[in-house]
């Protein structure tokens, strides 16, 4: 739950300032993204496209570096699908990476940041190899499983990825059922049984502490409930089988480990299966072991938010990124607990601004 006042203080002193309102509340129903919302965006030198297919419906989203970024990660997901993944690691000598393609379509689809290469490549933008006229960019891939959402042999590529590139801007990024969060749901867990989930997306949030900002962009695929956990209530999950209210993802589960009868009952919990993608992006210039802590931390953020995280299917990824364009004189206990704030105010708008699909109930409509 929130800190308390004191405590919640003392952290933002350590930041240099209290926050400008992170967007925490839900946008209007008619909006996708309402004006002035706290965006990835926020923390500057860096620019978010989407590419949306419509059809599926499934998509794409990209963030492109002005400079090449620092960028650590906390890969604690059962089955991640990403691509250069192992260049985050603090041992990899790799210590920037030029973009990150965040994805539908399962592991098949990690292939769209070929695009994403191409469109930097000829922007000049990578490592130099010592080879002439080379450059090499760096491009990390994550991807979401939303296969079952439409035909599932419609999934995005290098082309459509090098259209969200043309795209990108530094604007507001649009929010809900865009870009790589197109065919994202939620609270999936009992489909088998007659209890539907609902719909997903993107969301982002933001921070500014002083000369600090913390800002967040998650796709939410989530296996679990989405709880607003400033308020302590679901928002959006698994439903009742008559469609009335939701299941509570977690008394069901209880109830399975009580019954015998009922815990041979099916669960959608194969591999691969649900993903919540976040990325965290800073303008402090964090050094790339630095940014593995407030990844890890800002984990505990999405755990607020989703319940249950972490399950056997969901293949989870935190990525967080330094854009460096402050000196980093900040605490990194102070900074990660603020960044798992940011993160589960991003999951809870990334619910609250989806549009429904075909078998997957927006909460606006409800």
């Amino acid at each position: 739950m929130d800190a308390s006042p004191l405590s919640r203080r003392a952290l933002l002193n350590l930041l240099g300032a209290t926050p400008l309102a992170a967007a925490t509340h839900a946008p209007a129903a008619h909006q996708t993204t309402p004006p002035g919302a706290a965006s990835l965006t926020d923390a500057g030198g860096l620019r978010v496209g989407h590419f949306t297919d419509r059809r599926r419906p499934t998509g794409c989203t990209v963030i492109l570096f002005d400079q090449p970024a620092r960028a650590g990660a906390d890969y604690n997901g059962s089955a991640p699908a990403e691509s250069l993944g192992v260049t985050l690691q603090p041992t990899s000598p790799l210590d920037r990476i030029h973009a990150i393609v965040l994805t539908g379509g399962g592991p098949m689809a990690l292939g769209a940041t070929a695009g994403v290469v191409r469109f930097l490549e000829e922007q000049g933008v990578g490592y130099d190899w010592g080879v002439p006229n080379v450059r090499v960019p760096i491009v990390v891939g994550a991807a979401i499983d939303d296969l079952a959402i439409g035909d599932g042999r419609i999934r995005v590529g290098a082309d459509e990825a090098y259209r969200a590139c043309q795209s990108a801007t530094t604007t507001t990024v649009f929010e809900g059922s865009v870009g790589a969060g197109a065919g994202a749901t939620v609270g999936k867990l009992f489909v088998s049984r007659g209890m539907a989930g609902m719909k997903g997306g993107v969301g982002c949030a933001s921070a500014r502490l002083g000369q600090t900002v913390i800002a967040a962009l998650v796709v939410v695929n989530a296996a679990g409930d989405i709880i607003d956990w400033r308020r302590g209530m679901i928002v959006a999950g698994a439903r009742t089988s008559d469609g009335r209210g939701f299941a509570r993802t977690a008394d069901v589960l209880r109830r399975d480990l009580e019954s015998r009868t009922a815990a041979n009952a099916p669960l959608a919990e194969g591999p691969l299966r649900a993903t919540t993608l976040a990325v965290i992006a800073t303008n402090v210039a964090f050094t790339k072991t630095e940014l593995t802590k407030p990844a890890m931390m800002a984990n505990t953020g999405a755990a607020r938010a989703i319940h249950p995280y972490h399950t056997q299917s969901d293949g989870d990824q935190m990525l967080a990124v330094s854009t460096g364009l402050r000196p980093a004189n900040v605490s990194l206990t102070a900074f990660g607990a603020i960044a798992a704030e940011v993160v589960a105010d991003a999951v809870v708008r990334a619910v609250m601004a989806a549009t429904s699909v075909a078998g997957w109930t927006a909460v606006r409509d409800l």
